[in-house]
């Protein structure tokens, strides 16, 4: 956060400087702080030309003084480009939401949680080794319970290293050969106590009723890498680079929130249906 206001300030500085060597080159003089100075109407503008010297010195000490004496102009114009930052993510995000929805929304290599033909849906993007995806998972499970009309997509969205990947090819399979106990298996192995593997994806897998040898078959299968490839392009279109993240109809929400802040989301996303 330092380091993003430092570059904001910075940035600021050098467009008062900008600003106040356009002033001097279009200038005869450089108007003395609290010094009125008359209104020309008569006489051409002097514009800037081999006999206009600009003092260097003079008009950073200008900008230095004002900066010194208007430190909340920083603040404010940090804020107003940030704030002109997400406005353009959220159009951004938009846009995609519009031409991607049958894949954010609809794809069938994601597995569905709560009412599979609920009128509202929000779709997450996880990670089985995201400890905040974890404590969210108390967030899906409290949303889906007190909402029977809640579709509740599952994004495979493996960026936490090479653990990661490999428990959600498990994961993958699993779904194509068991779709009906697809939650069960995402609770039990994003719910469990440590690290998520391919073995530990594989033991609740089996527990659950599945095949081993059959599994093994299926984690080969070619639609699954198609599936990630296509995950990730359309993360990356939505500008979504950590987990867990949402979209809930037409917006991103990024991060674990809460349990509340989804539900106004989803409230709002069923106001707009």
């Amino acid at each position: 956060m330092k380091k993003a206001l430092l570059l904001g300030t910075t940035g600021v500085a050098v467009a008062l400087a900008m600003l106040a060597f356009g002033f001097v080159a279009g200038s005869p003089q450089i108007a003395k702080a609290g010094t009125a100075q008359p209104v020309q109407t008569a006489q051409p503008v002097q514009t800037a030309g081999a006999d206009t010297k600009i003092d260097r010195t003079e008009v950073e000490a200008i900008i230095r003084d004002y900066l010194l004496k208007n430190p909340e102009v920083l603040l404010e114009v940090q804020d107003a480009l940030e704030a002109k930052q997400k406005e353009e993510q959220r159009l951004a995000a938009l846009g995609v939401i519009k031409n991607a929805k049958d894949q954010i929304f609809n794809s069938t290599f994601d597995g569905v949680v709560g009412n599979p033909n609920g009128k509202a849906t929000i779709v997450e993007f996880y990670d089985y080794n995201c400890g905040f995806c974890k404590r969210a998972i108390e967030d899906m499970r409290a949303l889906t319970k007190s909402d029977p009309d809640l579709r509740f997509v599952l994004k495979e969205f493996p960026i936490l290293g090479p653990d990661s990947q490999k428990a959600s090819v498990v994961s993958m399979a699993f779904h194509l050969m068991m779709p009906e106990k697809y939650g069960e298996f995402h609770n039990a192995l994003l719910g469990g106590q440590g690290r998520a593997t391919e073995a530990t994806a594989i033991k609740i897998a089996l527990s659950l009723g599945a095949d081993e040898a059959t599994l093994r078959e299926k984690m080969k299968d070619a639609s699954i890498p198609e599936a990630f490839s296509k995950t990730y392009d359309l993360a990356n279109k939505l500008q979504i680079t950590g987990t867990p993240s949402y979209v809930v109809g037409n917006e991103v929400v990024f991060g674990a929130l809460g349990q509340e802040v989804l539900a106004e989301k989803i409230k709002a996303a069923k106001a707009a249906l």
